[in-house]
């Protein structure tokens, strides 16, 4: 490449850099202005990297006393998130809630339609409104980034917006991406946490949810890991997919030719409930589930 040409390509890079840069500072500084107006916060905090992020910017802009989390225990949340979600509040400092939801108890959850998610965030929001009251805790806030405000089918998301739930990272335009690379700056270690939905998200559209089921997935998944790590398969994604007595897993693509190969997965899978088991071939896909849908081309 010509020495001008090649001059002209890194000041382009440095001006697009400088862009980003700026735009990140104009949105973290947009984030703090809306959350310290606020009197005090109830922040939902499922333990990923966006409520996380969303709880620390919080203690950052009203303190620790302003601040409350609260993390709903039910039979969707998995077991090992729930540790972690602690150590993480005590090393902000912040109080930790662990109030009990029952969406297992309404029909639209448990008839797992493509609105499912929409009776989940209406449950954790009928639960989190009375606790932030309580608590004497101003408004009750979810870590709903930008990313999520434009990617088509987020039933949750108006079961929240309903019931007058903040979006502060929305709100803000932080993305996904902004919201991981701002996390590493402030040394949080939730920063490059893999996605984390609900256990419920694994069952097929159509099959009821049921806490047998739900706990049949989270043992297959933690089979999964457990047998990939004595086979020395470095997995950084796993999802174990109910498809009725069939399971569908999905693994990290790099490892998807070692998992298929892999007689203990498969065996491990199915000691956990499963008739029979499958490798999906195309990897992991964050929504997967969302494919089988009308439209699905619209949900990602």
């Amino acid at each position: 490449m010509p020495p001008d040409l090649d001059r002209r390509h890194r000041c382009a890079g440095d001006a697009a850099a400088g862009e980003d840069e700026q735009l990140l500072v104009t949105r973290l500084d947009d984030l703090a202005d809306r959350l310290s107006v606020l009197e005090s916060l109830l922040v939902a905090f499922s333990g990923g990297a966006d409520s996380a992020f969303l709880l620390a910017a919080a203690v950052r802009a009203l303190g620790t006393t302003r601040v409350v989390a609260a993390t709903a225990y039910s039979d969707s949340l998995p077991m090992s998130e729930r540790a972690p979600a602690g150590e993480f509040c005590t090393a902000l400092g912040v109080r930790h809630v662990t109030p009990r939801t029952r969406e297992i108890d309404r029909a639209g959850y448990r008839t797992n339609g493509a609105d499912r998610c929409y009776f989940c965030k209406s449950e954790l929001l009928d639960v989190l409104t009375p606790v932030a009251h309580d608590l004497g805790l101003a408004a009750v806030a979810t870590g709903t980034n930008a990313d999520d405000a434009v990617a088509g089918f987020r039933p949750g998301i108006r079961a929240a917006a309903e019931r007058g739930a903040l979006t502060p990272l929305r709100d803000a335009g932080l993305t996904k991406a902004q919201v991981r690379e701002a996390s590493r700056r402030w040394g949080l270690g939730t920063w490059n946490k893999p996605a984390a939905a609900c256990l419920s998200s694994r069952i097929a559209y159509g099959i009821s949810v049921t806490p047998n089921r739900l706990a049949r997935v989270e043992r297959a998944e933690v089979a999964v890991r457990l047998v990939a790590t004595a086979e020395g398969i470095a997995l950084r994604n796993v999802r174990v997919r109910d498809l009725g007595d069939r399971a569908r897993v999905e693994v990290d693509c790099a490892a998807v030719g070692r998992v298929t190969r892999s007689a203990k997965v498969l065996a491990a899978v199915r000691a956990a409930g499963f008739e029979s088991v499958e490798i999906d071939s195309r990897g992991f896909r964050s929504g997967s589930m969302n494919e089988s849908l009308p439209g699905a081309a619209r949900y990602g």
